[in-house]
């Protein structure tokens, strides 16, 4: 009976969330060659009129388990790069447009879908809101309690991710 119910919550959150998007336009974004998944949440690309080395991008929107935390952040990057390598995709920028660790910041559009909410959405990363760049928060939290719902990812409940992306970091000897 609980299941049922969790994905009844399921079902009418997804069918809500596609409700807005059916309606909106695409945005306008830049064209990119995805040549490497670094992790969960970051890839390199090549830019068609830039540079001719791999610029990196990082997923707005999105914290992807660490590499380190196992089984989650190799999971997480495998998905990625399945999805991702060798695929052309659009970059939207949003307010800020890099980090202090000058990658470029991107909500990551593939065949009219928000990669970015797509992780989230089967589990493979948590919504997490970093103004200025708010632009799909409301989008990337519904993902999320679809995800959790129906214990994809992350939210497996046989074996959850026991802290966040950002805690792990925080505990490790050589974070400052």
């Amino acid at each position: 009976m609980k299941t049922r119910r969790r994905l009844w919550l399921a079902l009418v959150l997804v069918l809500l969330s596609w409700t807005g998007v059916a309606c909106a336009a695409l945005p306008e974004t830049q064209a990119a060659q995805v040549v490497r998944v670094v992790s969960g949440q970051t890839l390199e690309v090549l830019l068609p009129n830039g540079p001719a080395e791999p610029q990196t991008v990082r997923l707005l929107g999105l914290d992807a388990p660490d590499l380190r935390q196992e089984p989650w952040g190799e999971a997480a990057q495998a998905y990625l790069a399945e999805q991702l390598e060798g695929q052309t995709v659009g970059l939207e920028p949003d307010v800020e447009p890099a980090d202090s660790y000058g990658r470029q910041l991107a909500y990551v559009w593939q065949d009219g879908q928000l990669v970015n909410e797509r992780m989230i959405a089967q589990g493979w990363g948590l919504a997490i809101a970093r103004a200025p760049n708010l632009r799909y928060d409301d989008r990337f939290q519904q993902a999320q309690m679809v995800a959790r719902a129906l214990g994809r990812g992350i939210w497996n409940p046989d074996q959850p991710l026991r802290q966040t992306p950002t805690e792990f970091r925080q505990s490790l000897p050589d974070a400052s």
